[in-house]
């Protein structure tokens, strides 16, 4: 078992990494709760939400509900019946919710959770690569027509429970999408776990490397969110990739992208935007290289067009007065958030759509 302590402004709170943990859960969650509300999506509710429900029944009042799969769920008609389901099942604030799923799941039943009868307890219990980023450090939302995430809060969970046994039946898509935010994390923090991650093909991806990717990932999220706890400045830097990546999805319809696949193409661009804007010097062709080697799907993209994705970027979070703010890269582990003009930005998309995409 691996554990780490993640301090918040509320409350600290560990995350426990260990293969089989879900079968052991009473064991992991605080007694006095009286009911359990067990959040999941449909295809994870076939692999394991009956594992789940039948570890905590023995000693709590357990409820569930069953979102569909993928991130059009992060909605607000979902968020609507998530809370007629709290309601249903008469959660009281001695109530606990469970966010068994991805990403997707763990925003959006941490948004129920942060904002039912003002907020009651909620535990993050991943079940893809992706969300050892999202499960850790506090932020739950769900989506508007306009942009991802512009609805939520910052609210953090009581525990991070991850079973890595979960992790065996992803799809290759969901651990392409996870490795997005694996190797931003180590863009962010480490040259040499970059070089080895370039390394790795992700179909050979062994148990033993996955979970030190995952264990070394959620402490460079602990290490920035304990500092920045609210996105006031450091913690931006984790939206690496982010601002193109999330004007893809939007663009292309929630869905039409896994979030993490958009992040690592996102992040490509990052860093030729740092070698034009700040004559950085960066494995930009080894970075490409690698997403391409392992079927980063750019052919996705084709046919967008450039400039709604800068509308896009203008209603991302970091925008100010629609001014477009991206993370950059002076070299790997030193980001910095810069704003980038409207021409310079059309520019330089262009040209990764000519040298990248349709290459």
């Amino acid at each position: 078992m691996t554990s780490l302590m993640i301090q918040s402004s509320t409350h600290d709170y560990e995350v426990v990494l260990q293969a089989g943990i879900r079968h052991e859960l009473s064991h992991h969650i605080n007694d006095t709760y009286r009911m359990v509300l067990v959040v999941t999506d449909d295809k994870v509710a076939q692999y394991y939400l009956d594992e789940v429900t039948n570890s905590l029944k023995e000693h709590y009042e357990v409820h569930t509900s069953v979102v569909p799969s993928g991130e059009s769920s992060k909605s607000m008609a979902q968020y609507e019946k998530l809370l007629d389901d709290c309601f249903e099942a008469q959660l009281d604030r001695k109530s606990l919710i469970i966010a068994l799923g991805g990403g997707m799941v763990g925003d959006l039943a941490g948004f129920v959770a942060s904002t039912y009868l003002r907020g009651i307890d909620f535990i993050q219990m991943p079940t893809t690569i992706l969300a050892h980023d999202s499960s850790v450090g506090g932020k739950v939302a769900i989506n508007h027509t306009k942009g991802k995430n512009l609805i939520g809060s910052f609210y953090n969970p009581v525990k991070v429970i991850y079973d890595i046994e979960t992790l065996t039946t992803l799809p290759e898509e969901e651990i392409r999408s996870g490795y997005g935010e694996v190797i931003k994390h180590a863009l962010l923090s480490d040259e040499d776990w970059v070089k080895e991650l370039f390394q790795l093909s992700l179909p050979l991806l062994t148990t033993e490397q996955l979970t030190d990717d995952l264990t070394k990932g959620i402490r460079v999220k602990a290490d920035i969110v304990e500092k920045d706890e609210r996105e006031q400045g450091l913690r931006r830097h984790l939206n690496l990739g982010h601002t193109l990546a999330h004007a893809i999805e939007t663009e292309l319809g929630y869905g039409g992208i896994t979030h993490g696949e958009a992040v690592a193409i996102g992040i490509a661009f990052s860093l030729q935007l740092s070698e034009a804007k700040l004559t950085s010097s960066l494995p930009v062709k080894d970075y490409v290289n690698w997403i391409k080697k392992n079927d980063y799907p750019f052919h996705t993209l084709k046919g967008l067009d450039t400039d709604r994705l800068i509308e896009r970027m203008k209603w991302d979070k970091k925008a100010v007065s629609q001014n477009i703010h991206y993370v950059l890269l002076t070299s790997v582990g030193s980001p910095c958030v810069m704003p980038v003009g409207e021409e310079e930005l059309t520019d330089e998309l262009n040209r990764f759509f000519r040298e990248v995409i349709y290459s």
